[in-house]
């Protein structure tokens, strides 16, 4: 999990690596309670609330960008 400070950090490259590797995970995480595996409920909710805050960050990037 990184902070909205770490992502802040990092290229609009890499936070769409890292999202694209946040989007698997969460894909996986829906295949696996479909075919019955468990995995912990939380899982669910880190996963979806560090897509919003790398989609936040990201997003913040772009304003800025376009308003300079």
């Amino acid at each position: 999990m990184s902070t909205a400070k770490e992502l802040r950090a990092k290229s609009p490259a890499d936070l769409q690596k890292e999202l694209l590797d946040l989007r698997r995970e969460q894909f996986n995480l829906r295949m696996n309670r479909a075919t019955g595996q468990t995995a912990k409920p939380h899982d669910f909710t880190r996963v979806r609330r560090d897509i919003a805050r790398l989609k936040t960050v990201a997003a913040e990037q772009r304003r800025a960008k376009g308003s300079k």
